[in-house]
């Protein structure tokens, strides 16, 4: 599945009630499941890792249909296949 193809899923299972819920508070739930995130890292929870990193990225699309945004083409933008800042692939940058 493509980020774009999950996107629209998240805004046909979610659009309304995230609609409802608003930005301000769509937001406040990706901060909550980062948080669930760190806490599964923390553990070494493998399993709840992956739980966890599914929410994060279903929140995150739920935002982005709020905003109109589609999150496949900015990432495409914004990661193009090479370092935005060298031109390598992979990497070469002195800084971390």
């Amino acid at each position: 599945m493509h980020i774009r193809e999950f996107q629209r899923l998240i805004g046909e299972l979610y659009l309304d009630r995230d609609v409802k819920r608003g930005r301000e508070k769509t937001m406040l739930w990706i901060v909550e499941e980062v948080g669930e995130l760190a806490e599964a890292v923390r553990k070494n929870d493998v399993k709840a890792i992956g739980e966890e990193m599914a929410d994060v990225l279903a929140w995150l699309v739920s935002l982005a249909n709020l905003y109109g945004i589609d999150l496949e083409e900015e990432a495409k933008k914004k990661y193009p296949g090479y370092c935005v800042k060298c031109g390598k692939k992979p990497c070469e940058c002195d800084d971390a």
